[in-house]
């Protein structure tokens, strides 16, 4: 693959080498660092005049930092004559900020990030699973919001030996889409779990809509942060007569009080992708397994930089 390079920020740097492994690549050269002040200082450290440009940064850990060192490696390479740079963003941070709630002087954090991408000069954004699609339409410039989906699909047929009498759960109103589409391609029932909050990240109440009953229930969700409302909903699942149940997530945050939640809980598994890195949450939890996504993330870096189109990955996994 000529004229390409792809850099890595600090947030995920496993993630990245499996990238370019995949690709038969080498990531380029970039030192980040801080000054005494905490400014994120970039050097680029080779040249990108003329190059497709791809910068791997996933919003996880210090977000703020790596969303800063993510535009100023944007910048950087457009500066430098990258003909094209494309940021992939495996987790799109603050996505969960996308609309004024009942506040009226709240802000729309997502917008505010989708305006400094494209100010700072990003060509093209990759995601995946953004926690809504409508963030898309925030920028001016194409954005591939890409599906663990069928990944999703593959792990539950491969790892849950009675999948074919299971029921799919949504652990809310907002994921019922993503849990039909689930359902209708593995041909079972779903479930959904309505919740009350009293404030955010609180829930109150939860009433289960659907029949898990000697079932194996799947709850299936695009991320979990402090995880109460996965953690209250297989409580739920099981006090409505489910066998087990398994939680699958693509972006599995686990903050605060998390992983101590996971650990008290009666999950079989709790799966989630590596959009962001899990190294040392699995070590304090056994439960955590996760889901190889760098080969999908690949896949649309050469299709892109190739000129064909993404879609095929929508509902495949890449061999």
């Amino acid at each position: 693959m000529p004229n390409i390079k792809i850099f890595s920020g600090s947030s995920h740097p496993d993630l990245s080498q499996k990238i370019v492994d995949r690709l038969g690549l080498e990531l380029g050269k970039v030192v980040t660092k801080k000054f005494s002040n905490q400014e994120t200082c970039v050097e680029i450290g080779e040249s990108v005049r003329g190059e497709d440009v791809y910068i791997v940064q996933s919003g996880c850990g210090e977000i703020n930092d790596n969303l800063m060192e993510l535009l100023i490696m944007i910048n950087a390479c457009k500066i430098a004559s990258a003909s094209r740079v494309t940021a992939v963003i495996p987790c799109f941070p603050y996505a969960r900020q996308d609309k004024k709630d009942k506040k009226s002087r709240a802000p729309i954090s997502a917008k505010l990030v989708a305006n400094m991408l494209s100010v700072s000069g990003a060509d093209h954004i990759i995601t995946m699973d953004l926690h809504a699609c409508q963030i898309q339409g925030f920028f001016d410039i194409p954005v591939d919001n890409l599906c663990a989906e069928p990944a999703v699909l593959k792990w539950i047929k491969e790892n849950i030996g009675e999948w074919k009498n299971c029921t799919i759960v949504s652990p809310d109103a907002g994921g019922a889409k993503r849990v039909t589409s689930i359902a209708d391609w593995l041909n079972v029932d779903f479930a959904l779990i309505h919740k009350e909050r009293k404030k955010a990240n609180e829930v109150d109440r939860m009433v289960l809509v659907g029949d898990v009953k000697d079932r194996v229930a799947i709850l299936v969700d695009d991320m979990a942060d402090t995880c109460g409302t996965i953690c209250h909903a297989a409580d739920k699942l099981i006090s409505a007569g489910a066998t087990k149940v398994y939680a699958i997530l693509t972006h599995g945050i686990f903050s605060g009080p998390a992983i101590s939640r996971i650990n008290n809980a009666c999950f079989e598994a709790v799966v989630v992708t590596n959009t962001i890195p899990q190294e040392e949450k699995m070590k304090h939890c056994s439960k955590i397994q996760v889901i190889d996504i760098s080969m999908i993330l690949a896949e649309a870096i050469r299709r892109t930089h190739n000129g064909e189109s993404v879609s095929y990955l929508f509902s495949h996994v890449p061999l």
